[in-house]
């Protein structure tokens, strides 16, 4: 296992291992996805697409695109709607 430690900046350098693991050179970049149970995950953002299958779990039940429109339209709408209950 490598460890590495966060400085006072909120900065962190990569093990030469892990850098090694993930094919990463000066001035790559990486992701850090959140998965549900609030563990992080840690990609390099030079790997192929395919590298993220998995991460977003399916849904139990097919999403029709009429659902998925009309969810988007709700979520805008309380983002664009100042709350009026105070």
């Amino acid at each position: 296992m490598s460890t590495s430690t966060l400085t006072s900046k909120g900065q962190i350098t990569l093990p030469a291992d892990v850098r090694r693991s993930l094919g990463l050179n000066a001035g790559d970049k990486v992701m850090f996805i959140e998965e549900r149970d609030g563990k992080w995950r840690l990609l390099a953002k030079n790997l192929p697409a395919s590298a993220l299958k998995g991460i977003v779990p399916k849904p139990e039940k097919p999403v029709s695109l009429e659902d998925m429109e009309e969810a988007i339209a709700e979520g805008w709408l309380r983002r664009s709607r100042p709350d009026r209950s105070e």
